[in-house]
């Protein structure tokens, strides 16, 4: 018997760890401190549905000229669609339509739990849902850019969206597991029994396997063309991960940009993203949307 307390005791110790490193992962939630008539744009405040009627917070910025490519906006995690402000600016200039949103529990948006990648990635397909309903008949082609967990979120939301013509990341992780376990080997957090069973829990908690969800192992199914943006000295995400994503993407409609003198956050703020992003997004606009049929959300 003594031997089974032991057991239940190391069970009990490992369980609440997770419990304590799952509310770790609770993101901040940063108020917006500018919006875009800050850069001289003229917008729309939106609120739609995601999941289970849960209200998302949005900006529409609607495009010079009528019909034009839309551009759909994806922050990263504990930010809101303020950081996009800069790149917004010049996508306007070029002629696209803005829709940017908060995530789940970010921002404006309405709270839903723990925000997680797949939750990210179903807010980014109902705002594709919402903007097709809303602004279809403006809209020549729909196309997603997304940031760090918003541009893991962006790859498994294109894979499921046939009708996206182009797809940007900047910064996106190739695996969620990879990049938390090497985040919990930097503070000597043992892989096995406390991390692995904290994965077990996650899965528990999303329905879902990590490995079915991980860009990595959906980014050969995107139809569209695909820019992997990375800034070469990332300490959050490592440049390995957008050699990962290359390796396994589509080679005949994909490219890679490492771009110097770029970390993590930083890189939305330097001039060299919109110069390799927009370019080309813009080689698309002459070029009208496809007939797709619709992928039900997973």
């Amino acid at each position: 018997m003594t031997l089974v307390y032991i057991l239940l005791g190391i069970v009990g110790l490992v369980l609440l760890i997770n419990i304590i490193l799952i509310r770790g992962f609770k993101n901040p939630r940063r108020p917006h401190e500018k919006f875009p008539s800050d850069v001289g744009l003229d917008y729309s405040e939106i609120h739609f549905p995601t999941e289970n009627g849960v209200q998302l917070y949005g900006w529409w910025i609607p495009a010079p000229t009528k019909p034009a490519p839309l551009v759909i906006l994806t922050h990263g995690w504990g930010q809101n669609q303020g950081i996009w402000l800069p790149v917004m600016k010049s996508l306007h200039e070029a002629g696209f339509h803005i829709l940017s949103f908060d995530a789940r529990n970010h921002g404006r948006s309405a709270g839903d739990g723990y925000a997680n990648m797949l939750k990210f990635a179903r807010d980014i397909l109902h705002a594709l849902k919402y903007a097709r309903e809303t602004f279809g008949d403006s809209v020549s082609w729909y196309a997603l850019m997304g940031f760090s967990i918003g541009g893991a979120a962006t790859i498994y939301a294109a894979a499921r969206a046939p009708e996206v013509k182009r797809v940007v990341t900047l910064g996106a992780f190739a695996h969620p597991a990879q990049i938390m376990r090497e985040g919990f080997r930097t503070r000597h957090v043992p892989y096995f029994p406390i991390v692995w069973s904290l994965f077990r829990m996650i899965e528990w908690r999303i329905g879902a396997r990590l490995d079915d969800i991980a860009p990595m192992n959906n980014i050969h199914n995107i139809q569209g063309e695909l820019l992997l943006v990375h800034g070469k000295n990332d300490r959050t995400v490592p440049v390995e991960n957008v050699h990962l994503l290359y390796d396994r993407a589509p080679r005949d409609r994909t490219r890679m940009v490492i771009l110097e003198g770029c970390e993590h956050s930083n890189c939305l703020s330097l001039q060299a993203f919109p110069e390799v992003a927009i370019p080309f997004l813009k080689e698309g606009m002459n070029a009208p949307i496809g007939q797709h049929p619709e992928k039900a959300q997973k």
